[in-house]
């Protein structure tokens, strides 16, 4: 059983709530552990509205990139992180598989693309990554384009830093019982 909203305007204590929770034999540990995380998340999404506004304030370049195992939660966590942001300062960009076109240019072109604009934060839902650990393993790309990748990589990223484009990295797991 969980507390009901009804519980919540009667009980003007602690001491009245865990009599509550005894009565109706709700586990208290549990909630007051919800409660704990909807606090602090209330408090990191205000963060997270305060970094849009300075971002788009100061024409910053920020680009959040979630990488991970299909249904690991990337997808969830994007939808978490944008609820409250403002939609005309962020964009999510979850890119298809390489076109013909694209799959004969340079594997980084069709994220150059995608990327931030001054004032503007991009959530990537996979990126350049896929090249690294997805596409290798799915035989997507031959060892060759994957070795250069891993040469090419880190240089890409550094061009990113010195053009003053931020890149935060989110890498999502989870085990097979999960």
């Amino acid at each position: 059983m969980k507390f009901k909203s009804d519980h919540l305007l009667v009980a003007q204590t602690r001491k009245e709530l865990i009599a509550i929770a005894n009565e109706h034999n709700i586990p208290i540990a549990k909630t007051l552990e919800r409660i704990k995380y909807e606090a602090e998340l209330r408090k990191l999404q205000a963060e997270l509205v305060n970094l849009q506004k300075w971002i788009s304030e100061k024409k910053m370049r920020l680009a959040i990139i979630f990488e991970g195992r299909d249904a690991a939660g990337k997808g969830g966590a994007i939808k978490r992180f944008k609820e409250h942001l403002n939609p005309r300062t962020f964009r999510v960009v979850a890119l298809s598989k390489p076109t013909e076109v694209e799959k004969g240019q340079w594997y980084f072109r069709r994220y150059i693309k995608a990327l931030p604009n001054p004032g503007e934060m991009v959530f990537f839902d996979r990126s350049w990554y896929n090249r690294a650990v997805v596409e290798p393993v799915m035989g997507f790309c031959t060892k060759v384009q994957h070795d250069k990748f891993m040469v090419q990589a880190p240089e890409f990223e550094h061009l990113l830093y010195e053009d003053n484009l931020r890149v935060i990295k989110f890498l999502f797991s989870t085990s097979k019982e999960e």
